[in-house]
């Protein structure tokens, strides 16, 4: 049999690749398989190794062995090398028979031997039993891929359902305090961008994760959860709180990292909550201040959770820059200079920064998510 692209045969079979440099061995093996499988042929192992790239891609490679320029050893190594052929298999058929030889082929990666003068009914078994192993593989290749598409797809919608079902809980503490959910996406986007920017630091560059920087912005909107708790007559007095209301009111980030705790210290697999002991910290601590005055345990500088100053600076420039019933909304210049003002005193210096630098950002994101009462005055 000449060298040839393929042997005609029904185009749902299964298609083999006959590699061997002499004629006589091609029709001996080709007349054992045709009435079977499509069969294609090289006479060299250029040839094969130029035949296994092209339609139709063979499922099976009988292979000699003791060939002229290039040997089968070398075609399985090249064939396992190229991304293309490496998971096609190699029966290889030869006449060396010593158990050197078997073991030294096998370790290049042959699926099986066949030995030479080949007999037909060894020959169908051995390729058939390869045949259907590879369709095993392919079968298990082709779920594992599905497999993985549905667990991304599931992680997908279980991460779109948490995150809508965080800014709804979020959304019941800013309609007790009169804010819209639209403060919740702003504030949170701008904890995500503060976020982006520290990391850059080398101080920060290891904390501050792409997962991490997820975690605080997943969080974010649960900083005045425990607003729920705060009884009407101080959370809807219109005028100045006398210090008794004043205590009272601040009582409410206690409220909020007490209820989160409450809700999370009985589960014993904590895997995936780490965003909620973000949140416990961002509810706690984010009305602490850099220089210690904050509350409700008047940390100092680092002693405050990071997550907690980002919330800090991001909960300050939304009041500022929004329109309030007990003020209108300020301008960025005029936001941007009260936020400078109390750096290294309300605010982590380095965090100011930060916003200072990505303040276009800030200016966009405000736009985007602008109140509707303000869109419309």
């Amino acid at each position: 049999m000449a060298d040839q692209p393929l042997v005609v045969g029904d185009k749902s079979q299964k298609t083999l690749l006959l590699v061997d440099d002499t004629p006589e061995n091609l029709t001996v093996l080709g007349e054992i398989l045709m009435p079977f499988y499509r069969v294609r042929v090289a006479n060299s192992g250029l040839r094969a190794l130029q035949a296994a790239v092209t339609e139709p891609r063979p499922d099976l490679i009988l292979l000699d062995v003791m060939m002229p320029e290039m040997d089968g050893y070398e075609v399985i190594t090249r064939l396992h090398a190229n991304p293309e052929t490496h998971e096609i298999p190699v029966i290889f058929i030869t006449a060396l028979d010593a158990t050197e030889d078997e073991a030294h082929g096998l370790e290049l990666g042959a699926a099986d031997f066949i030995t030479k003068p080949v007999r037909p009914p060894i020959v169908l078994m051995r390729v058939r039993g390869q045949l259907e192993l590879k369709d095993a593989r392919d079968r298990m290749h082709d779920q594992n891929i599905w497999l993985e598409a549905e667990v991304k797809r599931r992680l997908r919608q279980n991460q779109m359902i948490q995150n809508v079902s965080m800014r709804a809980l979020a959304s019941l503490a800013e309609a007790r305090d009169n804010e819209t959910g639209r403060h919740i996406l702003r504030t949170q986007g701008y904890v995500n961008i503060l976020a982006h920017e520290l990391a850059k630091l080398p101080k920060y560059s290891s904390l501050l994760t792409p997962e991490t920087i997820e975690s605080y912005t997943k969080a974010a909107p649960l900083h005045d959860i425990g607003k729920v708790g705060i009884p009407d007559r101080a959370l809807y007095k219109p005028g100045k709180h006398t210090p008794e209301e004043w205590e009272l009111m601040k009582t409410h980030a206690k409220i909020g990292s007490d209820a989160i705790w409450r809700a999370i210290q009985d589960e014993e697999d904590q895997v995936g909550l780490d965003f909620l002991h973000i949140a416990m910290d961002i509810a706690h601590y984010h009305h602490e201040k850099w220089d210690g005055s904050g509350y409700p345990d008047g940390l100092v500088g680092d002693e405050i959770p990071l997550s907690a100053r980002l919330m800090a600076l991001a909960d300050v420039f939304d009041a500022l820059a929004s329109k309030r019933v007990y003020k209108p909304a300020f301008s960025i210049e005029k936001s941007t200079e009260i936020i400078l003002q109390v750096r290294c005193k309300h605010f982590d210096p380095e965090v100011v920064d930060a916003f200072v630098v990505r303040r276009d950002d800030f200016c966009a994101l405000a736009d985007r998510y602008r109140d509707v009462e303000e869109a419309e005055d």
